[in-house]
């Protein structure tokens, strides 16, 4: 499944390559990207709240989700970064879904996605986007750091993405300043909140850390914050919620 999608990305980012100047360009008329560092860095757990229509693993989640109405729900409840996913053919996300959230949200909108080259970066900034994900088990070493500096270069911050100790090492080597730990075997798709447990001592001091995938609950977040991580992310678990906003509430209160 991962070989597939990342086959996929990859012609997305054939096409968003050949567009990349009037990316540039577009991204020129955007404001200042917001710092998702800055908005981490804060005092408790940060929660970063995902808009997630559909998922391979678990199928169609929500295929009729307001983008718009849930991410300000988010927000309401104290979400300091909304994230959303834009891969259209296993995900059923898109840049439209980015826009929307943007506009009507004040804190920073990380673009989701498999982003496997340059232009992808600029493509994100051009719809609206502060941050982007950068996955390493996706990257070659010398395409993670290029697209580190890109990311510095185009004015956004980059999750670097890592589930094992090997892939930590490729991240700080690069020079990443937000490492993610995905709970979720990019190949089994399965989750372990132990994945991130047992990573939390080999991250560096001063980089923002964020558990990504697997919290489903106020004691998985009380997990994650007991492990020493800046922050959680958290997707189906919220868009399946009826109470969105009371459910970031929840997440957040954890010590």
């Amino acid at each position: 499944m991962l070989d597939e999608i990342l086959t996929r990305a990859a012609a997305r980012a054939a096409e968003a390559t050949a567009q990349i100047d009037a990316y540039r360009s577009e991204s020129m008329t955007r404001s200042q990207a917001r710092s998702l560092q800055g908005a981490l860095r804060g005092p408790g757990l940060g929660v970063i709240a995902e808009i997630k229509r559909r998922s391979p693993s678990r199928g169609v989640i929500d295929a009729d989700l307001d983008v718009a109405a849930r991410a300000s729900a988010y927000v309401e409840g104290g979400a300091d970064a909304i994230s959303v996913l834009t891969e259209p053919e296993f995900f059923a996300g898109s840049m439209e879904d980015l826009d929307r959230v943007r506009s009507v949200v004040d804190v920073p909108v990380l673009r989701k996605d498999f982003t496997l080259a340059p232009s992808q970066i600029w493509e994100a900034r051009a719809g609206g986007a502060d941050a982007v994900l950068l996955i390493v088990a996706a990257l070659a070493q010398g395409e993670l750091e290029e697209l580190i500096a890109v990311a510095d270069d185009v004015g956004v911050d980059a999750i670097v993405e890592t589930h094992d100790s090997g892939e930590v090492e490729r991240a700080v080597a690069g020079g990443a300043r937000i490492l993610g730990v995905n709970n979720r075997n990019l190949k089994t798709f399965e989750t372990d909140l132990a994945v991130a447990e047992g990573l939390a001592g080999s991250l560096p001091a001063g980089v923002v850390t964020i558990a990504e995938s697997g919290v489903s609950s106020p004691r998985g977040a009380a997990r994650m914050a007991r492990a020493g991580y800046d922050a959680i992310l958290v997707g189906e678990a919220l868009v399946r919620s009826g109470d969105p906003a009371g459910f970031v509430a929840s997440l957040k209160a954890q010590r």
